[in-house]
């Protein structure tokens, strides 16, 4: 079924599938960022000067949305502090910086699984979970999290998403080309872990070596359970909700994860980590990148390490073209700028684009919009984009709330058609962070209002509490006193009881005490 909206758009991947899926060179020095994930940021185990092996934890998950980071190869701890990371926002992050010292020497052999098929899903979540895997896709969500939809949550379908559709990416293509077994072997253990009832593969129909890389997989596995169904080629086909749509026929709700219809959608890049992870036993220390675009001499797809920085794959890859113009994480539709290519490669880097100004050239004025409507045929998501502009524009978010802003893929549709050439996906961009800035606010407003509530609740409380404890004193002080004075004026009226009865004793009875006067 064909997505709504969407582009047809020239692909550009064929220059990086010139040549097969290489290993590229461990550099010297790799910084390894602890937030490479969405979700808590991972806390460090290490400190500089400690020497650390190949797939060493050097940060441990810190929240159950959060995942751990381990050393990408064996060397020394030089530093743990804040470094420039590849993120739109050009700020540093907390990262570890590693010296290699050349040996490569893991720290613990991995240990495999022969048949992980046997294993209970709570153990394959585990051991993801351990190995630091997020989805490689791009959102660098915790695939563990994915793997636990709930005791109360069936799934019915696993969708693998194979259709890379940004034009110039193409690492999934050159992994399925280069370790299809891998990636078969990878998809039947998350359907194992997930107890999936079927399981279908996702794949753009421009992609025939990829798709009999994959049958000659299956027919291997002698697995019939799992489908390869071709979709359009059409960006975003790739997107999550566009490919189940594409697939199924179904509409993920708005504001909705795909589980709520019985779904859960995996990349292809994500499903061979996790073979990586149970079968071998491997973390997640290296991913396959794209280097591309008219700026760079010999584009090419590469399995590279985490942390490398990115001027050696440019270097790689023979090197910037007189006509580059633009540095570029991820695709030009989706990517964002890279202000050096001193910045490493994270788990989430799917592509590298060295653009020329002919691919990328630079954004012109913004003028009014005129209403054509051509943003509104061509969103994925049945949007209208005009009316988010309008309202974000205004500040008013609770109208682009009522307008559906978060269900927004920021796919870029809008804004490549826009005849008056407004930057419309920034303004999207701008009113979600405002939106997601004062919800902030009002939880942390809240979280000061509940903790005074609490704070003046207590105070009463203790007041109550002190009073209480002194009227008990008092009473337990008073009623002594009172048995007291009682018990001694009982112990007086005895005692002149006791004198009274000698003396009535004392006169009705002769003296004893003197003799006898005798008679004359």
């Amino acid at each position: 079924m064909r997505i709504p909206g969407g582009l047809h758009l020239d692909a550009h991947k064929r220059e990086s599938l010139r040549q097969p899926l290489q290993e590229a060179p461990l550099p010297e020095l790799l910084t390894v960022p602890l937030s490479q994930h969405i979700g808590a940021p991972a806390e460090a185990l290490v400190k500089p000067g400690d020497r650390v092996g190949k797939g060493q934890p050097i940060a441990r998950a810190s929240g159950y949305v959060s995942a751990p980071v381990h050393a990408p190869t064996s060397g020394t701890v030089t530093d743990v502090g804040d470094f420039p990371v590849p993120h739109p926002s050009g700020l540093s992050a907390p990262c570890v910086r590693i010296r290699a010292d050349g040996e490569d020497r893991w720290f613990e052999e991995p240990a495999g699984i022969d048949n992980p098929f046997s294993l209970d899903p709570a153990v394959i979540r585990h051991r993801v979970r351990a190995a630091g895997i997020v989805g490689l896709g791009g959102a660098g969500f915790p695939t563990s999290v994915k793997l636990n939809p709930g005791p109360e949550r069936r799934v019915e379908l696993l969708v693998i998403n194979a259709a890379e559709c940004e034009p110039y990416i193409s690492c999934d293509e050159a992994l399925m080309c280069a370790r299809p077994l891998e990636v078969i072997q990878g998809i039947r253990i998350v359907a194992h872990a997930l107890q999936a009832e079927q399981v279908v593969i996702g794949i753009e129909d421009n992609m025939p070596d990829a798709m009999r890389c994959l049958q000659k997989a299956l027919d291997a596995c002698g697995d019939g359970s799992i489908r390869m169904v071709p979709v359009p080629t059409l960006y975003p086909a790739g997107g999550e909700k566009q490919l189940i749509y594409a697939l199924t026929g179904e509409e993920v709700p708005s504001q909705g994860l795909p589980i709520d219809i019985g779904v859960v959608c995996h990349n292809v890049g994500t499903v061979a980590a996790v073979y990586r992870a149970v079968v071998a036993g491997e973390p997640l220390i290296s991913r396959v990148v794209t280097v591309s675009g008219g700026g760079v001499g010999d584009p090419r797809n590469l399995e590279v390490r985490i942390g490398t920085p990115i001027e050696t794959l440019i270097e790689v890859c023979g090197g910037y073209t007189p006509e580059v113009d633009r540095l570029l994480m991820g695709g030009p539709m989706m990517g964002f700028s890279l202000l050096s290519d001193g910045l490493p490669v994270i788990k989430t880097t799917n592509c590298l684009l060295a653009t020329s100004v002919e691919e990328t050239p630079p954004p012109q004025p913004a003028l009014p919009c005129i209403r054509c409507g051509k943003c509104t045929e061509v969103c994925p998501a049945r949007l209208l984009p005009q009316q988010l502009y309008w309202y974000a524009r205004a500040r008013d978010f609770d109208k682009v709330q009522d307008y559906s802003l978060f269900d927004c893929i920021e796919c870029g549709c809008c804004a490549h058609v826009c005849p008056s050439h407004i930057p419309l996906v920034q303004y999207y961009r701008y009113a979600k962070t405002e939106i997601w800035d004062m919800e902030r606010q009002r939880r942390k407003s809240d979280l000061a209002r509940r903790r005074h509530e609490f704070r003046l609740e207590r105070l009463e409380r203790e007041k109550r509490e002190l009073e209480a404890r002194r009227a008990k004193a008092k009473k337990a002080l008073d009623r002594p006193k009172v048995g007291n004075a009682d018990a001694k004026k009982a112990e007086i009226e005895a005692a002149l009881a006791r004198v009274k009865a000698r003396k009535a004793g004392a006169g009705g009875a002769p003296d004893r005490s003197r003799p006898e006067q005798e008679s004359d």
